[in-house]
């Protein structure tokens, strides 16, 4: 599984980090600066909570 954040559209609301906080880092203005290549499967169900979350749907999941 891998994360991709569309940096363009998130407005910080962090509703990603409340869903994930083990999976998404928002940067030192409180948005989202997440990029993993490969997330743990232990951590699968908490990367979809948080692209779900998204209001802005900036977040993709690509499932491998």
């Amino acid at each position: 599984m891998k994360i991709i954040v569309n940096a363009e559209l998130c407005q910080g609301h962090a509703r990603c980090l409340a869903e994930g906080p083990d999976v998404y880092v928002l940067d030192e203005v409180g948005y989202n600066s997440t990029s993993i290549d490969n997330v743990p499967p232990h951590l699968h169900e908490q990367a979809r909570r948080g692209a779900l979350a998204c209001p802005e749907q900036a977040i993709t999941i690509v499932e491998d």
